[in-house]
């Protein structure tokens, strides 16, 4: 019995495995359940008491080796076979594994909503499909606006003697919403997602994000809204940032202006991006009008409150220096990248 199993040791350690016929030959004979291995196990129980510890150690010692001389020629032809591959070169080193990033809008929105939590504003959220009144109505839109038109605005629901139904197309719903639930003082910011059916291209989108804020109390002024953009200015492009504000017209703001900021690109010594002005726009505001307070159920008498919104990727495109709004939907791995670190 000794000695057949040295044959058979000898056997397993000279016996050819170069090719996938040898190998599945040297299983069959060897390691299946009715091979030669597995053959010497069941003879195992007529050997001597005595010789039966020896023996067992002797076989083991057989099917490891066999065992292993299966698994590295296995492994062996499998690489092998996968050289052959057309176009697979499989010397080539494996690509280091790398961690994913965040989208350069969430650290944008993230930043942002830090900033003004230290100013005591909390965040609000509202739907995205939205009635005509809380998106056009309450907030002073006359019925012939021209944002209510249907090259502005994408309506589910129009017509038909119901009220509107449409995707809103700024977070303001998000500011009656909140002015109905809840009575003043609110110092409140709105991030989302807005509508509007405009032609893409490097500087507009069908699809963005705004951050829209409000603040409602008593004794609220223009100074308390000047002094709270011009210190996210700061925090968020430099503490040389500078503000400016331009008259303009919003219909649910009264005084309403368009904030600008000092380019962090050229430092305000003018640039294509702000059209050697020195300036960019960011957002607009104004303190709110009088009726959007009495629509919400807000005495204006009693109360005042300033407002703004801000388009997070506008805010993106100035932090990070983006030339093309498109970069941020066209989910292109090398442009999101760049934000691994950031």
């Amino acid at each position: 019995m000794i000695d057949r199993v040295e044959q058979l040791l000898n056997q397993v350690k000279e016996q050819s495995l170069e090719t996938k016929e040898n190998l599945e030959a040297f299983r069959l004979e060897f390691l299946s359940k009715k091979g030669k291995i597995a053959a010497l196990f069941e003879e195992l129980k007529n050997v001597a008491k005595e010789e039966r510890k020896s023996f067992g150690a002797q076989i083991n010692t057989l099917k490891n080796l066999a065992q292993s001389r299966y698994e590295e020629w296995s492994e062996k032809l499998a690489s092998q076979e996968a050289q052959q591959i057309p176009g697979v070169d499989m010397t080539l080193p494996v690509p280091p594994y790398t961690y994913g990033s965040q989208h350069p809008l969430t650290l944008t929105k993230k930043r942002i909503l830090e900033i003004f939590s230290r100013m005591g504003f909390n965040v609000s959220d509202g739907p995205e499909i939205e009635t005509d009144w809380y998106n056009f109505g309450a907030l002073n839109f006359a019925d012939n606006h021209p944002a209510r038109e249907m090259q502005d605005t994408f309506f589910i629901e129009k017509g038909k003697g119901k009220e509107d139904v449409l995707l809103r197309t700024h977070t303001s719903n998000v500011q009656i919403r909140l002015l109905n639930q809840t009575k003043p003082p609110v110092r409140s910011i709105m991030p989302g997602r807005v509508f509007r059916n405009e032609a893409i291209s490097a500087r507009a989108h069908c699809i963005f994000h705004q951050v829209e804020g409000l603040y409602v109390d008593r004794n609220v002024s223009f100074k308390d809204l000047k002094d709270t953009l011009y210190y996210f200015a700061k925090e968020m492009f430099g503490k040389h940032s500078k503000i400016r504000l331009r008259p303009s017209f919003f219909p649910f703001t009264e005084p309403s202006a368009e904030i600008d900021v000092t380019c962090i690109i050229c430092k305000g010594n003018g640039c294509n991006v702000c059209k050697h002005t020195g300036w960019v726009e960011i957002c607009g505001c104004g303190m709110v009008d009088p009726h959007v307070l009495a629509n919400c159920g807000v005495d204006p008498e009693e109360f005042t409150g300033f407002a703004f919104g801000m388009g997070i990727e506008r805010i993106a495109m100035l932090r990070y220096d983006i030339k093309d709004l498109r970069l941020f939907t066209e989910n292109d791995v090398r442009f999101l990248r760049q934000f691994s670190g950031a």
